[in-house]
Parts: structure tokens; C-alpha cells; sequence
């Protein structure tokens, strides 16, 4: 099978490399939880949430996916390996400091931990460290989905409040589970994209009716889920976010 490496991916020169390395739709996706944390506080710090979401975006964004192409190319740029080195090292330096003037700002201790936390997180995940321990399903869940959620609520300095708790763990839990979903689609869809010569097949119903298969059939569902939910945790942030504007 021959196609490009993802539904979002462009060809056609530079611009088109580095449009693609970004993965713009999921990107957007996974900075959504940031959003959502932030929105489940009482009141939006400003400050504080511009940098939390500077942060991510640079070290979710931009350096993570820099070292994920590093290890083998997935996406077939022509991104040069040291612009790609270097890149991730800035990002991560740059978002590094949006945490620490954050803490600075709001004064969120808590934030001592989870940046390390973050930084941890991007090199181990996306260079396969450890013998690739920490590049799983449950460990891309945890920090792609509920990492973002609870980092955009605790910068927030959220009251003690039980209900508020009980809120935020919740959205930490779905943020999770979402993650996972996306996991579950985007796995066998990059296989087939990437991976896969050849699929021949036929799918027999009980009716008679007779479904060639083929590896756009067998994508076509996946990556219809994987963009149907790139719009809509985007537009469920921008619905919680939205009250706090006014």
C-alpha cells in the first residue's frame, strides 16, 4: 500500500515537512486537556493558563514529536536529524521555562514536581528508552491525555474544594480514556498507512452480500473516528472555556 503517513500529512517541500511533523489535528487535540483542566477552576488565570499552554504546545507539540521522527522516520520528512535534535531541545528548554514562570506566577509548587514529570515524559516516550518500557498504550494514555488535564488544573491554584476534586479527577479520568480510544484507532490505522504492502480479502455476510477488502476500507473507519474526534474535544474545551471569557 502506498499513501502518506497520516490523514494530515502534506507533501510538496519544507512547509509541508513541517506541517506534518507537527500533527496539527491531534496537536490541538491533546492541548485541549489543558483547556479543559483550566476551565473546571472557578475563575481562569490568564497568565498562568497562557503559559501552561504554551508549554505543553512546545513540549507536546513541537519536541516530542521532533524525537518521535527521529526514531525511524515514521512520518518520511526530509527534516535533517540535527534540525530535529535541536528543535526538541529548544522546545523542551523554552517550555521548561514557561513552567518555571508559571510557578513563579501563580506560585503552584506542585509545579516543581510535575514539569521534571513532563520533560520525562517527551524523551523517555518518544526515544524509547529503557527498551521502549515506557512507549506503551497505558503510558501514552497517561501522559497524552490525564498528564495535560491535571497539569492545566493544579497550575489554576483550584480551592480545596472536594466537588472541584471530584470534578477533575474525572476529567482526568476521561482524558485518559480518550487518549486510549485514540490509541485503539490510531495504532491499526498507522499500520496500514505505513506499514502494509498489500490487503486482500473478502468479507462474507450472512445475507449473501459479498465486501472486498482492501487497506482503504479497512482504513476508512478509523481514521473517520480519529477525525471526528479531533473536532470534538477541541469543541467540548472551547464549550467549558467559553463562560470564563465573559
Amino acid at each position: 500500500m502506498s499513501s502518506a503517513p497520516a490523514f494530515y500529512a502534506r507533501s510538496g517541500g519544507r512547509w509541508a515537512d513541517w506541517w506534518t511533523l507537527l500533527h496539527p489535528p491531534y496537536t490541538l487535540w491533546h492541548l485541549s486537556y489543558v483547556v479543559i483542566g483550566a476551565a473546571l477552576a472557578p475563575a481562569v488565570e490568564w497568565v498562568a493558563f497562557g503559559c501552561t499552554l504554551a508549554a505543553f504546545l512546545l513540549a507536546m507539540g513541537v519536541a516530542a514529536h521532533a524525537l518521535d521522527e527521529l526514531q525511524g522516520r515514521p512520518l518520511r520528512t526530509a527534516i535533517d536529524d540535527t534540525t530535529l535534535r535541536v528543535t526538541a531541545v529548544l522546545s523542551l528548554v523554552a517550555a521548561v521555562g514557561f513552567g518555571a514562570f508559571g510557578l513563579w506566577y501563580s506560585g503552584v509548587w506542585a509545579l516543581l514536581v510535575l514539569i521534571p514529570v513532563g520533560v520525562f515524559l517527551v524523551v523517555v516516550y518518544n526515544l524509547e528508552l529503557f527498551s521502549g518500557r515506557f512507549h506503551n498504550d497505558a503510558v501514552f494514555a497517561l501522559a497524552w491525555g490525564g498528564f495535560p488535564t491535571l497539569v492545566g488544573f493544579l497550575a489554576q491554584s483550584p480551592p480545596g474544594d472536594p466537588a472541584l476534586a471530584v470534578a477533575a479527577a474525572a476529567a482526568v479520568a476521561a482524558a485518559v480514556a480518550l487518549s486510549h480510544a485514540q490509541r485503539m484507532l490510531s495504532t491499526p490505522a498507522r499500520r496500514l498507512r505505513r506499514r502494509t504492502e498489500h490487503v486482500e480479502g473478502t468479507q462474507l455476510l450472512r445475507d449473501g452480500t459479498r465486501i472486498r477488502l482492501d487497506s482503504p476500507t479497512l482504513l476508512a473507519p478509523f481514521e473517520a473516528a480519529l477525525r471526528a474526534l479531533c473536532w470534538a474535544v477541541p469543541l467540548l474545551a472551547l464549550a467549558l472555556l467559553a463562560p470564563h471569557l465573559t
